[in-house]
């Protein structure tokens, strides 16, 4: 027996141009509205507070940069941490729409299948922790 499978084609990617202006958009609208602007790394560091609070808590209770967040009693209870979670939402329900779900390795193969994902933790953990000591945000590589 002959099956016929579907597959549908995914959406076309938007123009980057276009993509950058509305992120700047939605970037100056955040600071007008809410008095700060966007960036995940508040949340890594905030996750990071609450970790230390329930496993060494004296140790991050004296840490000069995470001790104010444990201080607070619930580091994620925060506006970043709902942000974070809308962003992964919305980005997985996009995907949805636009028929790109899909689990791959995109981009070059040079590096070999097994240390590709941990060259791209490693980067990312890396440029995440560049934005915080610069006090900025990731998102302004995007930009």
């Amino acid at each position: 027996m002959n099956q016929q499978q579907t597959t549908q084609k995914p959406d076309a990617y938007w123009n980057p141009l276009l993509a950058g202006v509305l992120l700047g958009l939605v970037l100056l609208a955040t600071f007008v509205v809410t008095g700060h602007g966007l960036g995940a790394t508040g949340f890594t560091t905030r996750l990071t507070a609450w970790l230390g609070m329930n496993i060494v808590p004296a140790v991050t209770s004296a840490n000069e940069y995470l001790g104010g967040m444990v201080e607070e009693g619930k580091p994620l209870s925060s506006w970043i941490t709902w942000q974070v979670i809308g962003v992964a939402l919305g980005a997985l329900i996009s995907a949805y729409l636009a028929h790109r779900i899909a689990f791959k390795m995109d981009g070059a193969k040079f590096l070999g299948g097994s240390k590709r994902p941990f060259t791209a933790l490693f980067g990312g953990i890396l440029a995440g922790f560049g934005a915080r000591i610069a006090a900025g945000c990731t998102s302004g590589l995007g930009l």
